[in-house]
């Protein structure tokens, strides 16, 4: 693995685990076991290297996603996958890392930013409009307005001031909005789908 791959793992790493801001320059020079002027050789400062480390983190991540939807059977299949797959990824993840990324690497957060409003927003509308044409989705969705909507629900989910991070664990945010939006979407034949794809029983 080349230096700068290197850097780039060690510093998600450590970002992921510790939050971002409390991790410093020295700390993953030594954690890499190199110095800081090779560390810098590379990066120019701390800003320069946690943009490196969200665009690498999000080409990942998009690539993670797209292979669920392609692997998935329907679109109710695709979305259960995705909140499995979130629960996971956020269990994993300081909730520091998300409140440092945002009010103090703004060049960084503007990556997350594009990501969410090009990437993931034509992802929703693409299960929208698939649900729907499997009659697993309403068929009166309005996929402009609800993914929109969806996307909006993204910021609020990393919102401290409303999902205190003393209070409410990333996980089990993540999968009760999501799990919610979900099933005001589904019809009946989607909805036993979710139920089975949960192992969730039902009275009829």
């Amino acid at each position: 693995m080349e230096i700068k791959d290197r850097i780039l793992q060690s510093a998600l790493l450590l970002f992921t685990r510790n939050g971002i801001k409390s991790v410093s320059m020295d700390d993953i020079a030594s954690d890499l076991g190199i110095s800081k002027k090779t560390l810098y050789k590379w990066f120019d400062n701390k800003d320069d290297l946690v943009s490196g480390v969200i665009g690498g983190h999000l080409d990942c991540v998009q690539g993670e996603c797209t292979h669920i939807a392609s692997e998935a059977e329907n679109a109710v299949d695709e979305m259960v996958r995705i909140m499995e797959w979130a629960k996971r990824h956020f269990s994993e993840v300081n909730p520091n890392t998300i409140h440092d990324l945002r009010k103090y690497y703004p060049a960084a957060w503007q990556l997350f930013h594009n990501h969410k409003n090009e990437y993931i927003l034509t992802q929703i509308q693409a299960n929208l409009r698939r649900g729907v044409a499997e009659g697993l989705y309403r068929p009166d969705l309005d996929v402009e307005v609800l993914s929109r909507l969806r996307l909006a629900q993204i910021d609020v989910l990393f919102d401290p001031d409303i999902f205190p991070q003393a209070h409410f664990e990333q996980p089990r945010v993540q999968m009760a909005c999501n799990e919610h939006f979900l099933l005001g979407m589904v019809t009946l034949k989607g909805h036993k789908l979710v139920n089975v794809y949960r192992h969730v029983t039902e009275e009829e």
